[in-house]
């Protein structure tokens, strides 16, 4: 009996469009969930070299939550390109701001491979927004609960 592994080619991909409400859902639970899904590690027929990925939509962005005091603590770092040019924020200052939805969005940037053009393609299907609304109803995305599907795993403190 011979078997062979099938490879799925990007003509045979079928992408779907899922919604997340992020309102109190921890930050790095959510995004390495958004990852997988755009990744397409989901999927039976995951081939690491092509886009098999769905469509994210998220919403309530600016509702996310950090576990102990990492609002306070979690420093972000970037650089302005000039000499002496490193900046800093904390995740409070940055959620408080004018684009709070970078807080997620940097979170499932870093999760996926780097320096790839595969990455980039995948980054594209993300789209997260701070507020209830989002204008992707013609879509008609799935509508998947993480707040319920990960309370149970996640423990009272």
């Amino acid at each position: 009996m011979l078997k062979t592994t099938v490879s799925l080619k990007p003509a045979d991909v079928e992408k779907k469009w899922i919604l997340i409400d992020a309102e109190n859902v921890v930050v790095g639970r959510l995004a390495t969930f958004i990852a997988m899904r755009l990744r397409g590690k989901h999927r039976p027929d995951y081939t690491p070299h092509v886009d098999c990925g769905d469509h994210v939509v998220v919403i309530n962005a600016d509702k996310v939550k950090f576990t102990g005091r990492k609002l306070e603590q979690k420093t972000y770092y970037w650089h302005t390109g000039h000499p002496g040019g490193i900046k800093e924020s904390t995740a409070d200052k940055i959620l408080g701001g004018k684009f709070p939805e970078r807080i997620l969005e940097k979170a499932v940037e870093r999760m996926l491979p780097k320096e790839s053009s595969l990455a980039r393609a995948q980054m594209t299907h993300l789209r997260i927004f701070a507020g209830p609304e989002h204008e992707h109803q013609a879509q008609q995305p799935e509508t998947i609960a993480f707040a319920e599907m990960n309370a149970k795993n996640v423990r009272s403190q």
